[in-house]
């Protein structure tokens, strides 16, 4: 069964890494320990791109093919990976809607903490996500 994360684009550190990610379709993390969770995504597994102030931007499934790139003189600080069927979102999805989408298919306990690069969601929260977009973000 594939897994699903939620990835913080951190546009706290730099805006054209945002902006990047959405132009190439690409999820990706940079430097230290960060990039190396992009290391952990597989073939099929589901994706949503994450703003901070927004929500969920856009979404794709992982080609399961890590690629690299040097940042400046830097070698191989961002690990990245290319995402098939990539959406940006018309409508933002935001993390109180998410957190709403994940109690309803829970309980009032469950809660998600937004404050990491990378979140690893249940499956069957993540499908529901991926439905609501479906019907209501795109």
């Amino acid at each position: 069964m594939p897994k699903v994360y939620l990835v913080n684009m951190n546009k706290t550190n730099n805006v054209q890494n945002v902006t990047e990610m959405i132009n190439e379709e690409k999820v990706a993390a940079y430097y230290t320990p960060w990039k190396y969770f992009i290391d952990e995504i597989e073939a099929g597994d589901i994706i949503y791109l994450y703003s901070n102030g927004s929500g969920i931007i856009a979404r794709g499934i992982a080609t399961g093919i890590v690629e690299l790139r040097d940042i400046g003189n830097h070698v191989d600080m961002e690990h990245y990976m290319h995402l098939e069927r990539f959406e940006t979102l018309e409508a933002s999805l935001p993390s109180a809607k998410i957190t709403e989408i994940a109690k309803a298919m829970t309980d009032e306990d469950y809660t998600i903490k937004f404050n990491q690069t990378m979140i690893h969601l249940p499956y069957f929260i993540g499908l529901k996500v991926w439905q609501h977009i479906t019907k209501y973000c795109l």
